[in-house]
C-alpha cells in the first residue's frame, strides 16, 4: 500500500467514527489521497463530472426518486391498500399478507426500500395494530416487505448497478421479477406460521362487489409497472426514458386520476427529490473518485488474486462475498456497499464467470436484507419511528423475516436460473 492509500483508509475509517455525513466524509477522503499522492484536487470534481456527463443511464436515478415520491404523497398508497385487502385480507393474519402484497404491488411503481417503509408502511403498521397485532410484529413485517421495493423492478439500485457494470438495466429488471415474488410468498408463508402460532385475526371479509370497485379504482395505479416494463422491453423506450415516464404518469394519477396532490404537495415532493437526488449525486460523485482510486492503486486486481488464491469457484465466491456484504450491511449504509464494495467485486466476478446480471441482483438482494439487519438497519429505524414502537421490540421479530430472506438469498446464490430466466426467454439473454 502507498502511504497516499494508507492516508485515505484512515481518513475513510474516521468518516464513521466521527458520524459524518457520508457522502461529503468520502469527498474528503479522495482529497486527502490526492493531496498526499501530489495530484492536484480538482482531480476530485474532474472525475465526479466525468461520471455524470459520460453515463445516460444515470439519469433515470433522479427520474424514478420523483415518482416515488409522488405515489407516496399523493395517497396513491390507500388504493394500492384496498386492493391488496380485498385480495388477501381473508386469510388468517390477513393484513401481514396485505402488508406484503402491497409492498410488492408498491415496488411496481417506486423502486424504493424507503419510500415503501415511510409510506404505505405507516398505514399498514396502524391498520394491524388496531386490530390487535403485536406492534413489533407489525413493524418486522414491514421492515421485511419494504426489501421487495429494490428487487422488483423498477429499481434504484439496480440503475446504480447498471452504471457501474454495463449490464442491461432491462436485463435487471427482468431477473428481479422472481426473485421477488419468491421472497414474497416466504414471507407470506413466515406470516401464516406466525398468525396461526398466535391465533391473529381474519380481517372483515370484503365483499365482491366492494372488491371490484377497489380493484377498478386501484387500475390506474396498478398500470404504472405495465407501462413502464412494456415500453422498455417493447423498445418504445429506453429505461432513462422510462424514468420520465413514470414521474410524469405519477403525476396523472396523483393530480388528475385521484385528485389527491395539490401545489402545496408538488412543491414539498420537489423539495425533497432535490435533497434526495442531492445525497445520491455526492454519493455517486465520492464513488466515482474512489474506483479511480482502485484503479490507480490496483486495488481490484490485488483483490482479485487474494480470492483467486484462495478460491476459483465462482459459489464459493458468491458466499464469500454475501458473507461480506451481510457483515457490512449491519454497520455501514448499503448506499457505501453499493458505490464501493460492490464495483470492486465485478471484475473478479467477470474473472470468475460469474453472470453480471446474476451478481447483481443477488448483491442487490443481500444489500436489501442489510436495510432490516441491527444494530443499524434504516428499515427498523424508519418502522420504530413512524409507529413508536421501542427498537428492541422490532429488532426481536425481525430475526425470523431476516432468516426468511436469508433462504431465499441462498436460493438465487446457488440456482442462477431463477434470475436469468425470464432474461433468457424475453431478451434472448445469453449470460
Amino acid at each position: 500500500m502507498s502511504w497516499a492509500l494508507i492516508i485515505f483508509v484512515a481518513v475513510f475509517i474516521m468518516i464513521f467514527v466521527l458520524r459524518m455525513p457520508i457522502p461529503l466524509g468520502l469527498m474528503c477522503a479522495c482529497m486527502f489521497y490526492f493531496i498526499a499522492n501530489g495530484q492536484p484536487i480538482k482531480m476530485v470534481g474532474q472525475q465526479t463530472l466525468k461520471t455524470f456527463y459520460t453515463n445516460y443511464t444515470i439519469i433515470a436515478v433522479p427520474l424514478f426518486i420523483f415518482a416515488a415520491n409522488v405515489m407516496n404523497s399523493g395517497k396513491v398508497t390507500d388504493k394500492i391498500y384496498g386492493f391488496a385487502m380485498g385480495l388477501v385480507g381473508r386469510f388468517k393474519g390477513g393484513l401481514g399478507h396485505v402488508n406484503i402484497l402491497g409492498s410488492l404491488v408498491f415496488a411496481g411503481m417506486t423502486g424504493s426500500a424507503i419510500a415503501d417503509a415511510s409510506g404505505l408502511g405507516k398505514m399498514e403498521i396502524e391498520a394491524m395494530n388496531k386490530e390487535k397485532y403485536d406492534p413489533g410484529f407489525s413493524c418486522a413485517v414491514t421492515s421485511a416487505s419494504a426489501v421487495l421495493g429494490p428487487i422488483f423492478p423498477p429499481s434504484i439500485p439496480m440503475v446504480i448497478y447498471a452504471m457501474y457494470s454495463g449490464v442491461s438495466v432491462g436485463a435487471l429488471f427482468l431477473g428481479g421479477m422472481i426473485p421477488a415474488v419468491l421472497l414474497a410468498l416466504a414471507l407470506m408463508g413466515y406470516v401464516a406460521f406466525i398468525a396461526h402460532k398466535r391465533n391473529y385475526p381474519i380481517s372483515e371479509k370484503v365483499g365482491f362487489k366492494k372488491f371490484v370497485v377497489s380493484t377498478i379504482s386501484a387500475i390506474p395505479a396498478l398500470l404504472t409497472p405495465v407501462i413502464l416494463l412494456a415500453g422498455i422491453y417493447s423498445g418504445v423506450m429506453t429505461p432513462t426514458e422510462a424514468g420520465a415516464v413514470a414521474g410524469f404518469y405519477a403525476l396523472i394519477v396523483a393530480g388528475v386520476v385521484y385528485r389527491t396532490l395539490g401545489w402545496q404537495d408538488l412543491k414539498k415532493i420537489l423539495r425533497e427529490t432535490v435533497k434526495g437526488v442531492g445525497t445520491c449525486s455526492l454519493m455517486i460523485g465520492a464513488a466515482a473518485c474512489i474506483n479511480y482510486i482502485a484503479a490507480r492503486e490496483q486495488i481490484s486486481q490485488n483483490l482479485a488474486q487474494l480470492i483467486l488464491n484462495m478460491t476459483e469457484n465462482k459459489y464459493m465466491f458468491l458466499f464469500l462475498v454475501n458473507i461480506a456484504i451481510l457483515i457490512l450491511g449491519m454497520f455501514i449504509d448499503t448506499s457505501v456497499i453499493q458505490s464501493v464494495f460492490v464495483p470492486l467485486m465485478i471484475p473478479i466476478a467477470t474473472a470468475l464467470g460469474v453472470d453480471l446480471v446474476h451478481f447483481g441482483l443477488v448483491a442487490i438482494f443481500n444489500m436489501m436484507v442489510g436495510l432490516c439487519t441491527p444494530p443499524f438497519g434504516m428499515l427498523l429505524f424508519i418502522t420504530s419511528g413512524i409507529s413508536n414502537t421501542p427498537l428492541n421490540q422490532v429488532i426481536k421479530e425481525v430475526m425470523l423475516p431476516i432468516a426468511v430472506m436469508l433462504v431465499v438469498l441462498a436460493i438465487l446464490t446457488f440456482v442462477p436460473d431463477i434470475t436469468l430466466f425470464l432474461p433468457r426467454v424475453f431478451l434472448g439473454y445469453k449470460g
